[in-house]
């Protein structure tokens, strides 16, 4: 985990324990076959998913979470943990969007972090019913936390990354 932005830790403080335990549960929900594992995340500003999110998807914007999908080699001969992909969170959307939408900053990170992860395993919104799949997959996971639907009376519909 990288944190190159301090903002993070000053509001969410237990960022790093916390993306441990949510990345530990969506991959331990998705019972992959393979032990070992490895998920980057980044939490950074705004700025850097601006250039990212320019440079990889043409969109010239800052956006909440970018996910990025790793080698997937998931072949048992394959050596050393298998390296899922990399999360990157912008702390001023973050921020920004759980204000908007009356969430504590830790619950929408975790809501990001679960839509991060099930993207790296493979889960999209494109279309109506991926979104319906991948919105049930994170509602699921979220409630198992203790964290209400995100989705429930606030006419969102898929996190928009």
């Amino acid at each position: 985990m990288s944190t190159p932005c301090p903002a993070w830790l000053t509001d969410l403080p237990e960022a790093v324990a916390t993306t441990q335990r949510v990345v530990e549960m969506v991959l331990g929900a998705a019972d992959l076959a393979r032990p070992e594992i490895e998920v980057g995340v980044t939490l950074t500003d705004d700025g850097s998913v601006r250039e990212l999110n320019r440079d990889y998807r043409q969109q010239d914007k800052a956006t909440n979470v970018l996910s990025f999908i790793g080698d997937n080699d998931d072949d048992p001969a394959h050596p050393g943990p298998l390296l899922l992909g990399d999360i990157v969170l912008a702390h001023g959307v973050v921020a920004t969007e759980a204000q908007a939408q009356g969430k504590s900053m830790h619950d929408h990170y975790c809501h990001l972090l679960v839509h991060g992860t099930l993207h790296l395993l493979g889960y999209d919104h494109v279309d109506e019913a991926e979104a319906i799949t991948m919105e049930a997959r994170e509602v699921a996971i979220l409630a198992a936390m203790g964290i209400e639907d995100p989705y429930q009376n606030s006419g969102l519909h898929a996190v928009a990354d």
